[in-house]
Protein backbone atom coordinates (compact mmCIF):
# COMPACT_ATOMS: atom_id res chain seq x y z
CA UNK A 1 0.00 0.00 0.00
CA UNK A 2 1.52 3.34 -0.99
CA UNK A 3 1.99 6.21 1.42
CA UNK A 4 -0.80 8.35 0.01
CA UNK A 5 -3.17 5.37 -0.30
CA UNK A 6 -2.72 4.43 3.35
CA UNK A 7 -3.93 7.85 4.40
CA UNK A 8 -6.65 8.01 1.77
CA UNK A 9 -8.00 4.57 2.66
CA UNK A 10 -8.10 5.44 6.36
CA UNK A 11 -9.86 8.73 5.62
CA UNK A 12 -12.33 6.93 3.36
CA UNK A 13 -13.72 4.99 6.32
CA UNK A 14 -12.82 7.10 9.36
CA UNK A 15 -12.47 10.66 10.52
CA UNK A 16 -10.61 12.16 13.49
CA UNK A 17 -13.01 14.31 15.49
CA UNK A 18 -11.90 16.84 18.13
CA UNK A 19 -14.27 16.55 21.08
CA UNK A 20 -14.74 20.26 21.70
CA UNK A 21 -18.43 20.32 22.60
CA UNK A 22 -20.24 18.92 25.62
CA UNK A 23 -22.07 16.48 23.36
CA UNK A 24 -18.85 15.13 21.86
CA UNK A 25 -17.19 14.89 25.27
CA UNK A 26 -20.18 12.87 26.40
CA UNK A 27 -19.47 10.51 23.47
CA UNK A 28 -15.88 10.21 24.74
CA UNK A 29 -17.04 9.28 28.23
CA UNK A 30 -19.61 6.80 26.87
CA UNK A 31 -17.05 5.06 24.70
CA UNK A 32 -14.57 4.89 27.57
CA UNK A 33 -17.26 3.31 29.74
CA UNK A 34 -17.99 0.79 27.00
CA UNK A 35 -14.33 -0.21 26.59
CA UNK A 36 -13.11 0.01 30.17
CA UNK A 37 -16.17 -1.25 32.00
CA UNK A 38 -18.48 -3.25 29.72
CA UNK A 39 -15.76 -4.87 27.60
CA UNK A 40 -12.76 -5.04 29.93
CA UNK A 41 -13.83 -3.98 33.42
CA UNK A 42 -13.16 -7.32 35.07
CA UNK A 43 -9.63 -7.42 33.62
CA UNK A 44 -8.59 -3.84 34.35
CA UNK A 45 -10.30 -3.16 37.66
CA UNK A 46 -11.97 -0.06 36.24
CA UNK A 47 -15.35 -1.27 37.46
CA UNK A 48 -14.28 -0.52 41.02
CA UNK A 49 -13.92 3.18 40.21
CA UNK A 50 -16.78 3.92 37.79
CA UNK A 51 -20.19 5.37 38.60
CA UNK A 52 -22.38 2.96 36.62
CA UNK A 53 -25.59 4.95 37.02
CA UNK A 54 -24.93 7.10 33.92
CA UNK A 55 -22.76 4.59 32.01
CA UNK A 56 -19.99 7.10 31.43
CA UNK A 57 -16.36 7.14 32.60
CA UNK A 58 -14.59 10.36 33.49
CA UNK A 59 -12.34 11.75 36.19
CA UNK A 60 -10.95 14.98 37.63
CA UNK A 61 -8.42 15.37 34.80
CA UNK A 62 -10.97 15.56 32.00
CA UNK A 63 -11.73 19.20 32.76
CA UNK A 64 -8.20 20.20 31.70
CA UNK A 65 -7.69 17.65 28.93
CA UNK A 66 -7.96 17.71 25.16
CA UNK A 67 -10.00 14.86 23.69
CA UNK A 68 -10.29 13.20 20.28
CA UNK A 69 -12.62 10.60 18.83
CA UNK A 70 -12.30 8.44 15.73
CA UNK A 71 -15.62 8.04 13.94
CA UNK A 72 -16.64 5.42 11.40
CA UNK A 73 -18.11 7.50 8.59
CA UNK A 74 -20.66 5.05 7.19
CA UNK A 75 -21.85 3.60 10.50
CA UNK A 76 -21.81 7.01 12.19
CA UNK A 77 -20.40 5.56 15.41
CA UNK A 78 -17.28 6.36 17.41
CA UNK A 79 -14.76 3.54 17.42
CA UNK A 80 -11.77 4.93 19.35
CA UNK A 81 -10.73 7.77 21.61
CA UNK A 82 -7.79 9.21 23.51
CA UNK A 83 -7.08 12.25 25.62
CA UNK A 84 -4.14 14.48 26.43
CA UNK A 85 -4.07 15.68 30.04
CA UNK A 86 -2.72 19.23 29.86
CA UNK A 87 -0.90 21.18 32.54
CA UNK A 88 -3.48 22.65 34.90
CA UNK A 89 -3.78 26.36 34.06
CA UNK A 90 -4.88 27.18 37.61
CA UNK A 91 -2.32 25.01 39.39
CA UNK A 92 0.89 24.39 37.46
CA UNK A 93 2.17 22.09 40.20
CA UNK A 94 -0.83 19.75 40.12
CA UNK A 95 0.43 16.21 39.72
CA UNK A 96 -0.32 14.18 36.64
CA UNK A 97 -1.84 10.71 37.23
CA UNK A 98 1.49 9.07 36.42
CA UNK A 99 3.13 11.11 39.19
CA UNK A 100 0.48 10.09 41.71
CA UNK A 101 0.26 6.40 40.92
CA UNK A 102 3.81 5.29 40.15
CA UNK A 103 7.35 5.45 41.45
CA UNK A 104 9.40 7.78 39.26
CA UNK A 105 13.14 7.19 39.36
CA UNK A 106 14.35 9.37 36.46
CA UNK A 107 14.20 12.59 38.46
CA UNK A 108 17.21 14.21 36.75
CA UNK A 109 15.72 13.57 33.30
CA UNK A 110 12.40 15.13 34.26
CA UNK A 111 14.15 18.24 35.59
CA UNK A 112 15.21 19.00 32.00
CA UNK A 113 11.59 19.02 30.76
CA UNK A 114 9.68 22.32 31.08
CA UNK A 115 6.49 21.47 32.90
CA UNK A 116 4.35 23.76 30.73
CA UNK A 117 5.43 21.70 27.70
CA UNK A 118 4.59 18.34 29.33
CA UNK A 119 1.28 16.46 29.12
CA UNK A 120 0.06 12.93 29.78
CA UNK A 121 -1.38 10.82 26.97
CA UNK A 122 -4.02 8.49 28.40
CA UNK A 123 -7.40 6.74 27.98
CA UNK A 124 -6.09 5.20 24.77
CA UNK A 125 -8.93 2.87 23.78
CA UNK A 126 -10.46 1.15 20.78
CA UNK A 127 -13.87 -0.52 20.63
CA UNK A 128 -13.90 -4.30 20.28
CA UNK A 129 -15.40 -4.19 16.79
CA UNK A 130 -12.07 -2.92 15.46
CA UNK A 131 -9.61 -5.09 17.31
CA UNK A 132 -8.06 -7.75 15.10
CA UNK A 133 -8.48 -11.50 15.29
CA UNK A 134 -5.45 -13.63 16.09
CA UNK A 135 -5.25 -15.05 12.56
CA UNK A 136 -5.04 -11.63 10.86
CA UNK A 137 -1.48 -10.55 10.18
CA UNK A 138 0.27 -7.21 9.85
CA UNK A 139 -2.27 -5.22 11.84
CA UNK A 140 -1.28 -2.78 14.54
CA UNK A 141 -4.03 -3.65 17.01
CA UNK A 142 -3.52 -6.77 19.11
CA UNK A 143 -6.74 -7.53 20.97
CA UNK A 144 -9.26 -10.08 19.76
CA UNK A 145 -12.74 -9.35 18.49
CA UNK A 146 -15.31 -10.99 20.76
CA UNK A 147 -18.91 -11.39 19.68
CA UNK A 148 -18.81 -8.74 16.94
CA UNK A 149 -21.66 -8.96 14.43
CA UNK A 150 -20.42 -6.18 12.15
CA UNK A 151 -18.89 -7.39 8.87
CA UNK A 152 -16.24 -5.25 7.18
CA UNK A 153 -14.80 -5.54 3.70
CA UNK A 154 -11.08 -6.37 3.35
CA UNK A 155 -9.96 -2.84 2.46
CA UNK A 156 -11.89 -1.51 5.43
CA UNK A 157 -10.27 -4.06 7.75
CA UNK A 158 -6.85 -2.97 6.49
CA UNK A 159 -7.73 0.63 7.26
CA UNK A 160 -8.78 -0.33 10.79
CA UNK A 161 -5.24 -1.54 11.41
CA UNK A 162 -4.23 2.11 11.38
CA UNK A 163 -6.41 3.05 14.34
CA UNK A 164 -3.46 2.82 16.73
CA UNK A 165 -1.43 5.15 14.52
CA UNK A 166 -4.43 7.44 14.16
CA UNK A 167 -4.81 7.76 17.93
CA UNK A 168 -1.13 8.68 18.20
CA UNK A 169 -1.72 11.18 15.38
CA UNK A 170 -4.56 12.66 17.44
CA UNK A 171 -2.11 13.05 20.32
CA UNK A 172 0.37 14.82 18.06
CA UNK A 173 -2.33 17.16 16.76
CA UNK A 174 -3.48 17.98 20.31
CA UNK A 175 0.13 18.60 21.30
CA UNK A 176 0.66 20.94 18.36
CA UNK A 177 -2.44 22.89 19.35
CA UNK A 178 -1.38 23.20 23.01
CA UNK A 179 2.41 23.77 22.79
CA UNK A 180 3.18 20.32 24.22
CA UNK A 181 6.56 18.78 23.39
CA UNK A 182 6.75 15.83 25.79
CA UNK A 183 4.37 13.07 26.81
CA UNK A 184 4.02 11.10 29.96
CA UNK A 185 2.31 7.74 29.40
CA UNK A 186 1.42 4.64 31.41
CA UNK A 187 2.42 1.94 28.93
CA UNK A 188 1.03 -1.58 28.87
CA UNK A 189 3.75 -4.09 27.87
CA UNK A 190 1.73 -5.28 24.85
CA UNK A 191 1.31 -1.75 23.52
CA UNK A 192 5.00 -1.02 24.13
CA UNK A 193 5.92 -3.94 21.89
CA UNK A 194 3.56 -2.80 19.14
CA UNK A 195 4.73 0.78 18.98
CA UNK A 196 8.40 -0.18 19.39
CA UNK A 197 8.04 -2.03 16.09
CA UNK A 198 6.97 1.29 14.58
CA UNK A 199 10.13 3.04 15.80
CA UNK A 200 8.45 4.66 18.84
CA UNK A 201 10.61 4.17 21.91
CA UNK A 202 9.32 5.58 25.17
CA UNK A 203 11.85 6.08 27.96
CA UNK A 204 11.06 4.08 31.10
CA UNK A 205 11.16 6.30 34.17
CA UNK A 206 10.13 3.83 36.85
CA UNK A 207 9.17 0.22 37.58
CA UNK A 208 6.00 -1.55 36.48
CA UNK A 209 3.01 -0.78 38.69
CA UNK A 210 -0.46 -2.28 38.94
CA UNK A 211 -2.63 0.62 37.79
CA UNK A 212 -5.68 -0.81 36.01
CA UNK A 213 -3.38 -3.67 35.02
CA UNK A 214 0.41 -3.74 34.81
CA UNK A 215 1.77 -0.53 33.34
CA UNK A 216 5.14 1.20 33.06
CA UNK A 217 5.60 4.93 33.68
CA UNK A 218 7.30 6.40 30.61
CA UNK A 219 8.11 9.67 28.90
CA UNK A 220 8.98 10.63 25.35
CA UNK A 221 9.92 13.77 23.43
CA UNK A 222 7.50 14.04 20.52
CA UNK A 223 10.24 15.11 18.09
CA UNK A 224 12.13 11.92 19.00
CA UNK A 225 8.96 9.91 18.44
CA UNK A 226 8.50 11.33 14.95
CA UNK A 227 12.18 10.97 14.06
CA UNK A 228 12.12 7.32 15.11
CA UNK A 229 9.03 6.61 13.00
CA UNK A 230 10.48 8.45 9.99
CA UNK A 231 13.60 6.30 10.10
CA UNK A 232 11.54 3.13 10.31
CA UNK A 233 8.73 3.85 7.85
CA UNK A 234 7.88 7.12 6.09
CA UNK A 235 4.43 5.71 5.38
CA UNK A 236 3.73 5.69 9.11
CA UNK A 237 5.32 9.12 9.59
CA UNK A 238 2.95 10.52 6.97
CA UNK A 239 0.06 8.89 8.80
CA UNK A 240 1.09 10.47 12.11
CA UNK A 241 1.65 13.94 10.69
CA UNK A 242 -0.93 13.99 7.88
CA UNK A 243 1.87 14.33 5.33
CA UNK A 244 3.77 16.77 7.55
CA UNK A 245 0.82 18.98 8.48
CA UNK A 246 0.92 18.15 12.20
CA UNK A 247 4.35 19.25 13.41
CA UNK A 248 5.51 20.88 16.62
Amino acid sequence: MSEINAINIFNKYFEMVPAVTDELKHEVYKLRYQVYSTENGDKTGFNNFIDHSEEIEFDEYDSHSSHYLIRHRELGIYMATTRLILPNAHNGKKLFPIEKHSQIDAVDLLKTIPRHNLAELSRFCISKEFRRRKNEKNLLITNDIVGSEIIFEQEEKRSSSYLTLALIACGIKMSSENNIHYWYAFMEPALTRIISALGIHFVEIGPLVNHYGLRQPCVIKIDDLLDGVAKKNLNHWNMLTNNGQFRL
